[in-house]
């Protein structure tokens, strides 16, 4: 039981999440900003792989992401965790808690540039209609239309059936616009009891432009370049946004699925997502990446580094 607990993926509801919620249940507050960006999906300008190169005119755009802040939109802070990643700003801040958590994420809309009204849209945890965060005309609030300059506190709760990686993206009259430019995150529920993972990864598959991403980074070299040490448990958080299949692999690695089966791929849909763990053993530099051949060719493949 010990070997499989290190193993076993949890997809959805796990025998971590069906116990009660423990008595250190807590309020998580979080502040988050929508904020204009010039973003380059391929800041070093090639693919290292196929050795063509780009221009910046091809890989440089305007765009919306979520930043992190601290406590009153005071200052903006790190949206990954130190090392977590080399990334920051896309996807959003990696929002955690644990069953039983309150969670309240103070929302700003600091879209200077488009001027456009934004939201914050949570799957996987439980809220009242009020911060739902999707617009429907005339019948939602606030909560889905905040105007530039203007405020929301979203106050979710992660119940037993939260135990898992989720995604959360706009969903306010600019949402198709707003998750082409990136405006998404992720959002990682421990069980009661669930020690947390020595290193957590986000991943998000994602078209932006003529590009396919991952994290909005597009190719080897621009891509995340994760890491982690023998003997670390590492946990993978998965997810794809936009309208189109992705294919998850880690080359040289292997987890089990709920039924015991090893595997080494994993498909996930438009705004589908799940998560992974092993314990680390395999040093050395492997390739992680989407295996639909021509999203691997347009830019979602990435290093990931594990030392001794």
């Amino acid at each position: 039981m010990r070997r499989r607990a290190t193993l076993v993926v949890l997809l959805g509801l796990g025998a971590a999440a069906t116990a009660a919620a423990p008595a250190s249940a807590a309020v998580k507050r979080y502040w988050v900003a929508a904020v204009p960006v010039t973003w380059n999906v391929i800041p070093n300008q090639r693919d290292a792989i196929m050795g063509t190169t780009y221009t910046p005119a091809q890989t440089i755009f305007q765009t919306v992401v979520y930043r992190r802040y601290s406590k009153n939109w005071r200052r903006p802070l790190a949206n990954e965790p130190q090392g977590d990643g080399n990334q920051d700003l896309m996807p959003g801040p990696l929002l955690r808690a644990r069953v039983g958590d309150r969670l309240r994420v103070h929302f700003k809309n600091l879209d200077t540039t488009f001027k456009r009204p934004h939201s914050m849209h949570f799957h996987g945890v439980h809220y009242r209609p009020s911060s739902d965060g999707a617009f429907l005309p005339g019948f939602s609030g606030k909560d889905a239309d905040v105007h530039p300059g203007e405020t929301y506190t979203y106050k979710l709760t992660a119940g037993r059936d939260s135990v898992g990686a989720w995604p959360y993206h706009d969903h306010s009259p600019s949402m198709s616009a707003s998750i082409a430019g990136g405006l998404f995150g992720m959002l990682s529920i421990l069980g009661p009891r669930e020690r947390a993972p020595d290193r957590e990864f986000v991943v998000v598959f994602a078209p932006m432009g003529q590009f396919q991403s991952i994290d909005g980074r597009a190719f080897v070299g621009n891509t995340p370049v994760f890491r982690s040490r023998v003997g670390d448990v590492v946990q993978w958080d998965v997810m794809a946004m936009g309208s189109e299949h992705h294919t998850f692999h880690v080359h040289g690695h292997r987890w089990r699925a709920k039924d015991g089966t090893p595997r080494d791929t994993q498909t996930v849909g438009p705004a589908e997502s799940f998560r992974v763990h092993w314990r680390e053993q395999d040093p050395g530099t492997w390739l992680y990446h989407c295996h639909v051949e021509s999203h691997m060719a347009a830019g979602m493949i990435g290093t990931y580094r594990v030392s001794r």
